[in-house]
């Protein structure tokens, strides 16, 4: 398998509510945002941050995309993160093809996101990277085929990426549920259970 990001010095962040510096943090401000996510990256050394999988996460309160009205707030995160610069080129770790793609344009949303279709274990796989850039989409087409190890885009920056600080959001899914070029990366509480059995750990891919 490929490395989706070829960076080996990270250090984990902490999005939920036990990080108190996010409590007077101006989440809506995202270059001040992007900032804060950087200078711990960097302080610690390393060259990428890692979000996790399931984490509790009280970020999300900065969009009304995950706080809609009349909905159960959105705040568990069903795939990995990898906060890495802008422009850092983005992998395939398994052969496959081009399931869908969109720009799912909006605060807090995706922004361009790939999806692939893999067969792992001779099942169906699907890989989603969102956040990336505006040029991740060009040429594309849907059922173009993927090699492992091949370039398929790179992290974006704000606001083109969904006006966040720079990252990849990778997920892992068994089932599309019908959607094409978007799946909810972020679900309810009462959903968790549904959606981690479709959502599966990307660190089997991430190796890390």
């Amino acid at each position: 398998m490929s490395k989706v990001l070829r960076i080996d010095s990270f250090v984990r962040l902490d999005f939920t509510a036990a990080n108190t510096d996010l409590a007077t943090l101006d989440l809506v401000n995202t270059a001040g945002f992007s900032e804060y996510v950087f200078n711990r990256i960097y302080a610690a050394g390393a060259q990428m941050g890692i979000g996790g999988y399931l984490e509790n996460r009280v970020i999300y309160r900065r969009s009304s995309h995950f706080m809609k009205a009349g909905e159960v707030p959105r705040n568990i995160h069903l795939g990995v993160d990898l906060w890495a610069k802008a422009g850092t080129p983005v992998y395939a770790p398994l052969s496959g093809r081009v399931h869908s793609f969109k720009n799912n344009a909006g605060f807090g949303d995706y922004g361009p996101t790939i999806i692939l279709e893999h067969e792992y274990e001779g099942k169906p796989l699907f890989t989603l990277y969102g956040h990336l850039s505006l040029s991740s989409l060009e040429n594309l087409y849907e059922g173009k085929p993927i090699s492992a190890d091949e370039k398929i885009g790179e992290i974006g920056n704000y606001p083109d990426n969904g006006d966040w600080p720079p990252h990849l959001h990778f997920q892992v899914m068994t089932d599309m549920l019908g959607n094409r070029g978007d799946f909810p990366g972020v679900c309810a509480e009462e959903d968790k259970a549904k959606y981690a059995a479709i959502c599966l750990n990307p660190n089997f891919l991430l190796g890390l």
